[in-house]
């Protein structure tokens, strides 16, 4: 799962990984180099307001694959294991949404000092 408060974390280039940040990481990215769970992430994320992340239900992302609704449930669950994202059961239904700060600690991993306008 990724660290939420990885935001007072140094990012890839201010720092070295250690072991467990490392394997922390290759979770998430092996889980986001799938292009099909690179396309649900991106639909949750792209729901709410100003681009806060809503939720949304498996019946409204399941129709925008070539993938049956089981290989579909199979993706979302590889993306709450690698702690991307969370849901819950409404019914027959089960809605999901991009837990907090994920995206933000991710762009903070990826962006250089020199890229986020502070200078060594």
């Amino acid at each position: 799962m990724i660290d939420q408060d990885a935001a007072c974390c140094p990012g890839l280039a201010s720092a070295p990984l250690d072991d467990g940040r490392a394997a922390e990481l290759a979770k998430v990215f092996k889980a986001l180099g799938d292009p099909v769970r690179l396309r649900l992430l991106s639909m949750i994320a792209s729901r709410g307001e100003g681009g806060q992340g809503g939720e949304v239900c498996v019946c409204e992302l399941t129709p925008a694959f070539a993938l049956s609704q089981p290989t579909i449930s199979h993706h979302l669950k590889l993306l709450r294991q690698a702690g991307l994202i969370d849901c819950e059961r409404r019914g027959t239904w089960v809605y999901y949404w991009v837990l907090p700060g994920v995206l933000d600690s991710l762009a903070g991993f990826l962006t250089t000092p020199q890229a986020a306008g502070v200078t060594a």
